[in-house]
Formats: C-alpha cells, sequence, structure tokens
C-alpha cells in the first residue's frame, strides 16, 4: 500500500545517498581538512536523484534528507576526534566497502532482488576495526 511505498522510498534514498564514496570520503575531507567541494557536489548530484527517485517512489525519498543531515554530520564532526586513526588505507577501504553496498541496491533496484543492504550497513567499518588489529599482530 501507500504505506509501504513511503517507507521502501525513504529506505532506498537513504541508502543509495549515505553509504557511497562521497557521502564518506566528502563528510571525512569536510571534518579534516574543512575542504567542503566534494559534499556540494554530492549535494546537487543528489538533489538531480531525488527528484527521479520521488517521481517513482513517492514523498518518502524527501524524509532522506534528514538521515543524509545525521549521517554525514555524525562522520563530519567526528572526523576531527578520528584524525590519527584514519590511515589513507582505512579511508579507502571504507569507500570502497561502500561501493558494494551502491551495488547491492543497485541490483535490487534493476533486478528485483531482496538484498538486505540496511543489514550490510555496519560492514562500512569493518576497515578502521581490521588494519589497526592487523598492523598490531603483524608487528
Amino acid at each position: 500500500g501507500e504505506d509501504n511505498s513511503f517507507a521502501k522510498g525513504f529506505g532506498s534514498a537513504s541508502l543509495v545517498f549515505c553509504v557511497g564514496a562521497m557521502a564518506i570520503m566528502g563528510s571525512l575531507s569536510s571534518g579534516l581538512y574543512g575542504e567542503h567541494s566534494t559534499l556540494i557536489a554530492k549535494a546537487a548530484i543528489d538533489g538531480i536523484a531525488a527528484i527521479i527517485f520521488a517521481s517513482t517512489m513517492g514523498p518518502g525519498v524527501a524524509l532522506s534528507a534528514l538521515a543524509v543531515l545525521v549521517y554525514q554530520g555524525a562522520i563530519t564532526l567526528t572526523a576531527g576526534w578520528l584524525k590519527p586513526l584514519l590511515t589513507d588505507t582505512i579511508v579507502n577501504e571504507m569507500s570502497a566497502v561502500g561501493g558494494l553496498l551502491i551495488m547491492g541496491i543497485g541490483v535490487n533496484m534493476l533486478l528485483e532482488k531482496d538484498i538486505k543492504v540496511a543489514n550490510l550497513l555496519p560492514a562500512i567499518v569493518v576497515p578502521f576495526l581490521y588494519f589497526p588489529l592487523y598492523d598490531l599482530i603483524m608487528r
């Protein structure tokens, strides 16, 4: 029904807008270096995509802006605290995981599969946990 359409629009748009490499890299560069150009470009791309998504998925897409604000805002605000721990390798691998999640969303949308992408979101922090432990063990 209509409630399912609203939730599907919110969920799909939130995932697409939050897990991409631009969301992670843009928020990190904004928080670490004060460089906002990636987030500005991402906002323009997301705005166009939101119009297209809203035409097919309904008004739930508009609510995804709140999820983007919370997600990217949290990354930006905590980036300064995590600066000593965020190596280039960790940031690149986190972006790669985000790219794989976006592929899962695309498969769901194009092939009407039921990959539970939201359940895979915690995978984004795996590189942040893995590489410091790997360095500690291999020393």
